[in-house]
């Protein structure tokens, strides 16, 4: 009989050091409310997040009921259906799935380190998918219409442009640097910061576009008859509200150092092999 042994992968080797530089830069009284302070505000997160899943929901049923019964539900064939999927893909990823990725490591902060940046990165790929999909959408229902529509004329499409090239620029950065075993602990905890803060800004920018494209959607399509508070017009004047609501308190519920996931000791260090 043999004892277990130790491997320590240089990824598992840069986890450990950064997790060691987090828990030597708390201070000794932090280090000893910090249980405590947890536990308390755990359960304060899990209200909130629950009110988050609830307003996540019922934004993107709210979505499915507006395309459902004001524009004509969903297909393959007329242009205008086409363009339905749109909204409906970029809700559920760019706002639905991206919040949810952003509090992943808040939500399920018992498990370990390294299944979360693998988890995190997992729903990053899902987004890109719908967010794809969504784009395709657009373009061919333009693209498919006679006389054919312009592309990239508004705003909504300018700052949906920069919002889905920063999303792939903060994927493939994050995979780079959090992912790869091969990068020092050292980069990563200088990357670090920038990282999170352009993933929050970076929500924030798809909430905008949400707005921005629901309130041109509208006016497009209401023209004159939006000034008369039309049931879709109220509807959607709803459903910009929502999106704005959701998106603060997500970024609420991300910012709040009190919600922060404490280091765990054994993030940076996996136990392999068995008695032999």
């Amino acid at each position: 009989m043999t004892r277990k042994r130790l491997k320590i992968t240089p990824e598992l080797e840069n986890n450990r050091i950064e997790e060691a530089v987090t828990l030597n830069n708390m201070t000794e009284e932090n280090r000893n409310k910090a249980p405590s302070q947890n536990f308390n505000h755990v359960g304060a997160y899990s209200s909130l997040y629950t009110i988050f899943q609830i307003v996540g929901l019922l934004l993107v049923f709210s979505i499915f009921y507006w395309i459902l019964n004001f524009r004509g539900g969903f297909g393959f064939t007329d242009p205008k259906i086409i363009f339905n999927w749109h909204p409906l893909f970029m809700t559920i990823g760019f706002v639905y799935l991206f919040a949810n990725s952003i509090l992943h490591y808040r939500t399920f902060r018992s498990l370990k380190k390294r299944d979360l940046k693998n988890q995190h990165a997992i729903i990053h790929g899902c987004i890109i998918v719908l967010v794809l999909l969504g784009g395709w959408a657009s373009f061919a229902s333009h693209l498919y219409s006679n006389p054919p529509i312009p592309n990239l004329y508004t705003l909504h499409s300018w700052v949906g442009v920069v919002t889905i090239s920063m999303f792939l620029s903060q994927f493939v950065s994050g995979v780079v640097s959090f992912l790869y075993p091969g990068i020092a602990a050292e980069y990563r905890e200088a990357v670090m910061p920038y990282h999170i803060f352009f993933g929050i800004f970076n929500f924030i920018l798809a909430i905008a576009t949400s707005v921005l494209g629901l309130c041109e959607k509208l006016i497009f399509a209401l023209d004159k008859e939006y000034k008369h508070f039309p049931k879709e017009g109220l509807f959607g004047n709803f459903l910009g509200l929502l999106f704005i609501f959701y998106g603060g308190l997500v970024v609420y519920m991300v910012t709040k150092p009190d919600f922060k996931r404490l280091p765990k000791p054994e993030d940076g260090v996996l136990l392999t092999g068995a008695l032999e």
